[in-house]
């Protein structure tokens, strides 16, 4: 039986590796981005072509997100928040992922293992916040987990084999990290890839509303 995957911002670094993963492993993928009408900046865009996806799909994986959304970079301190700067943080981090758990009842199958998982991050964490700074990125992070803990309860109660979970991806070498990657080892976005789905297909539904980071190890929310 082909297994259906639907990948959300399949031509970033990281969502790109998993689509092209998930086809290696004979699963039919639908890949979605801003090329293909998936636009936060353009809601009603967005909102159409997630209404026009026909599922079901046995994996969904929302790998949108950016940490320096209008250019704008992390904050080192309470005095550089900017309140434009917050808005396209929420508007890409956490709103537009929320546009695409709204579809997830009609898009996952019932009666059947299905996942779907957000790309979140550790700093998102307000267990693990001991820095502080880049208040931005880590409050839309913070309420995107949130997101994700909610869903999970309501779609237990009509998909019993869903498991829905936020992940942390660890430092990937994309873009992103060429940047704001100092310290950390980068891993491939091939390598980073093949460590997320790996830590799905050990899931099972009684882990569904949890946080996990690439090595399957729970992270605080």
């Amino acid at each position: 039986m082909i297994h259906n995957a639907l990948v959300l911002g399949a031509s970033g670094g990281i969502g790109e590796a998993l689509a092209d993963h998930l086809e290696a492993h004979c699963t039919k993928v639908t890949r979605l981005s801003r090329a293909e009408g998936l636009d936060y900046d353009d809601p009603a865009r967005a909102e159409a072509t997630l209404a026009a996806l026909d599922g079901p799909f046995h994996t969904i994986v929302i790998a949108t997100g950016a940490l320096e959304p209008g250019g704008h970079a992390p904050e080192k301190a309470l005095r550089q928040i900017d309140a434009t700067a917050l808005a396209r943080h929420f508007a890409v981090n956490t709103i537009g992922p929320a546009l695409v758990l709204k579809h997830a009842p009609r898009l996952l199958p019932r009666g059947e293992r299905a996942v779907l998982a957000a790309l979140s991050a550790r700093v998102g964490s307000i267990g693990d916040n001991r820095l502080g700074g880049w208040h931005g990125y880590r409050a839309a992070k913070a309420a995107l987990n949130q997101l994700v803990n909610g869903a999970a309860i309501e779609l237990a109660r009509s998909h019993r084999a869903a498991i829905c979970v936020a992940l942390h991806p660890g430092t990937v070498a994309t873009r992103l990290t060429e940047t704001h990657g100092n310290g950390h080892a980068r891993t491939p976005p091939d390598e980073a890839a093949a460590n997320l789905l790996g830590v799905l297909a050990g899931l099972t539904p009684n882990d569904t509303g949890r946080f996990f980071d690439w090595q399957g190890k729970p992270v605080p929310w």
